[in-house]
């Protein structure tokens, strides 16, 4: 089995995690996850987002959020942002890197921004270049890269050619979203072996939702087609407001866990990963996700 030494994990729980939640996370709640995590050995997260609260009303408090968290210096805390306007209020609140998202599918993009593709990756051209002249870090997720709610499995080549077009743009990191979590090990190994027989030295992450149970599969997959970059979100929260039936990312804890007992390192501690999900247990009403959680914590059953 070809598999790495080491990976990065992307935490982006405080931000894709808890968007979708229906009752209001207080700012000093948000502030104190974002801290914990700040300790466990996460080098990268997604700590807010500047879309319009309007349409997320959960990160409303994201100006307040981000000055009220203890920075550290070798911590990556990035914003999403959904325009040259989001891209304004995230460089006042002095972060040090920004998301930008659009869907391979036009029919999700249309449905989550009003815009096809097409129109999306124009008008967001200008905020990359802008960025990138104040050596901002851009990242940028394909969103729907495997299939859509609406227009089913996409194109491989829908997402070569956005690909084309960022590597034109040269954005720090390309992320491929499984936004739905319909993704099979065999698409996911296909899809990222041919963007590395194109792009070998691309810097490219992996983005997996659980809805099928999938997403523990396709990251095997896709660590075995080269990727060594993945998101995940702390006790499995998260879902697409977009994107119907759409479940939580996968679990950090999950991954470390699974990672480790394959000797990869991530830099992880696993103990003050727990005790994240201890944070954010109470902050949702809904089931946590995450398998290893439960082993831990609820059957009381010490770690191995």
């Amino acid at each position: 089995m070809n598999l790495p030494k080491k990976v990065e994990i992307v935490e982006v729980g405080p931000r894709d995690g808890i968007q979708n939640e229906a009752k209001f996370i207080e700012t000093d709640q948000k502030a104190e996850l974002i801290n914990a995590l700040s300790k466990t050995g996460i080098r990268r997260m997604e700590a807010a987002s500047f879309v319009h609260p309007i349409h997320v009303p959960q990160m409303k408090d994201a100006k307040q959020v981000l000055e009220s968290i203890t920075r550290k210096k070798e911590i990556q805390y990035m914003a999403l942002i959904p325009n040259e306007k989001g891209y304004e209020r995230a460089v006042q609140s002095n972060v040090n890197a920004v998301s930008l998202v659009v869907g391979a599918s036009n029919t999700f993009n249309q449905k989550n921004v009003r815009m096809t593709t097409s129109e999306s990756m124009s008008r967001l051209e200008d905020v990359i270049l802008r960025a990138k002249e104040t050596g901002m870090f851009v990242r940028f997720n394909i969103a729907t890269s495997f299939w859509c709610p609406y227009e089913g499995k996409v194109n491989q080549k829908a997402v070569l050619q956005m690909l084309e077009q960022l590597d034109k743009l040269i954005v720090d990191e390309i992320v491929l979203c499984d936004t739905i979590g319909h993704a099979n090990p065999k698409q996911v190994y296909d899809l990222f072996s041919r963007i590395f027989d194109r792009w070998p030295k691309a810097k490219i992450a992996a983005h997996f939702h659980d809805t099928y149970g999938f997403a523990q599969a396709n990251i095997l997959a896709a660590l075995q087609a080269g990727v060594g970059v993945f998101d995940s979100s702390i006790g499995g929260l998260g879902g697409c407001p977009f994107a119907p039936g759409a479940a939580g990312n996968i679990a950090t804890e999950d991954l470390v866990k699974m990672l480790h007992e394959m000797d990869i390192e991530t830099g992880i501690d696993f103990d003050k990963l727990l005790e994240c999900v201890d944070l954010v247990k109470p902050m949702t009403e809904r089931q946590l996700s995450g398998h290893v959680y439960r082993v831990s914590r609820d059957a009381f059953i010490p770690n191995i």
